[in-house]
């Protein structure tokens, strides 16, 4: 059954909006290292909507550890355009409340939709895309299904974009793909979305437990690896033999080096990495450097090697002159990065009429479970395709989720059930991880495991 217009949904009305700074201690495992970040804690600020009549709605942003208090006192700064309104006065127009939040004037000036204030804009924003999805009782994938053009075009806000696309043209799109949405749906529910995973190549790991995840996640029916690189070139060689070895040729194979090197740096290392058949170099550079991209993907071209990057793009303007400069093959999306949903839906479409395909990043907490839902819309409305798209898989904190994203048997993300965004941790993993007044920070913090900075 289609979604009725916004204006029918059951109009709710929002008393408070709270955030807490949550923490995992995973550098003691090096997991998530890397050639930049050396020693992540994965963490989150996570933000909850309450409403008068019981229904919350629960967001979050991906941090590394430190600096999560900063985002935290940033959401705080910005509950008030939430606090006291009604969901009818958000959905209703919601690109009207997104520019809002995103332009107060005091605030924009210290990042206009960029930088902390931008990672705080997504934590509530993707709060109020769960309890949409609550409300109209489905998951956010079918929400933004179901939805007609006219009312998802509704919820973007195309400031600095309309050289790049309009809402006409997106109407357009959506209107010739709605044909193909029950087909889409169908296949989704009975086969999923394909994953490939990063679990087996963090930097921190040893020889041995690279080999032992590499045979795991091939027995999980994988078919893409992904590998850190950056820091030593001998090493980067060593281990991509190692993993080369293990997956053997048939098996695709990407490296990231997580914005370590300049310009020709890049090419130079990527030149004596070639003969490993690598797919895609990921964040090759500074983030913010198109045209450093353009030319490290030009010089790359004659090895079939493309360049992904995407995961640290700070908002919309960035992606369209990434895409307009032909800059980049594999658009890289992060669901807590740009200022939530309703931007992101942006780069999507802007990167389905420059013919690009989006493979998402889900290396952090909480964004395998919100950027599933993303890939999924992309399938049933904008690309229609799965060819060469992939979404990351890292197996980490999922046990932490009320409904955590699911790898079926055929290594693809199951499509979600459950109404809402993914986005609910369970009340035991709060009180444990808080920080720094959870059970588990207190009890290393006696032990001395961890000082209380």
């Amino acid at each position: 059954m289609m979604a009725q217009s916004s204006a029918n949904d059951k109009c709710l009305n929002i008393t408070t909006l709270d955030a807490k700074d949550i923490r995992w201690p995973t550098s003691l495992g090096a997991h998530g290292s890397d050639a930049m970040h050396t020693d992540p804690d994965y963490s989150c600020v996570y933000v909850t909507i309450h409403t008068a009549e019981g229904i919350r709605g629960y967001g979050m942003t991906f941090t590394l550890g430190r600096g999560t208090d900063i985002v935290l006192m940033a959401v705080k700064a910005m509950k008030r355009f939430v606090e006291n309104r009604t969901t009818a006065s958000i959905y209703q127009n919601f690109a009207k409340f997104w520019r809002e939040i995103t332009s107060e004037s005091q605030l924009r000036w210290i990042g206009p939709e960029k930088g902390v204030t931008h990672l705080a804009v997504a934590a509530i924003v993707n709060a109020l895309w769960d309890l949409w999805g609550k409300i109209r009782a489905v998951p956010v994938w079918r929400l933004l299904t179901e939805m007609e053009p006219e009312e998802l075009v509704s919820t973007i806000d195309f400031r600095y974009i309309t050289d790049a696309i309009t809402p006409e043209e997106v109407i357009d799109i959506l209107r010739k793909n709605k044909t193909l949405r029950k087909t889409k749906t169908e296949d989704l529910i009975e086969n999923g979305y394909p994953a490939y995973t990063t679990q087996v190549g963090w930097l921190g790991y040893s020889d041995d437990l690279i080999r032992s995840l590499c045979k795991k996640y091939l027995r999980a029916g994988f078919t893409a690896f992904k590998i850190k690189v950056g820091q030593d070139l001998e090493n980067d060689i060593k281990r991509c033999k190692l993993v080369r070895e293990e997956i053997g040729w048939d098996n695709k194979l990407m490296v990231d080096a997580n914005q370590i090197w300049d310009v020709n740096t890049a090419i130079e290392w990527m030149e004596k990495l070639k003969d490993f058949q690598l797919l895609w170099i990921e964040e090759p550079t500074s983030p913010d450097d198109v045209l450093g991209h353009k030319k490290i993907a030009e010089a790359l071209k004659k090895y079939n090697i493309g360049v992904a990057t995407g995961e640290m793009c700070c908002n919309r303007v960035l992606f369209k002159q990434f895409l307009q400069a032909n800059a980049l093959e594999f658009c890289q999306i992060d669901s807590a990065r740009i200022g939530g949903v309703n931007e992101i839906l942006s780069v999507y479409l802007m990167a389905k009429k420059f013919g690009v395909k989006v493979c998402p990043h889900a290396g952090g907490v909480g964004l395998c479970e919100m950027v599933q839902h993303l890939q999924m819309w992309d399938y049933t409305s904008v690309s229609c395709s799965k060819q060469e798209r992939m979404v990351e898989f890292v197996d980490q904190q999922h046990e932490q989720f009320l409904h955590p994203a699911v790898i079926n048997e055929n290594a693809c993300y199951a499509a979600p059930t459950a109404p809402g965004y993914s986005t609910e941790l369970k009340p035991e993993a709060v009180s444990m991880f808080e920080y720094p007044g959870g059970s588990e920070w207190q009890r290393m913090f006696a032990e001395e495991i961890f000082k209380n900075e």
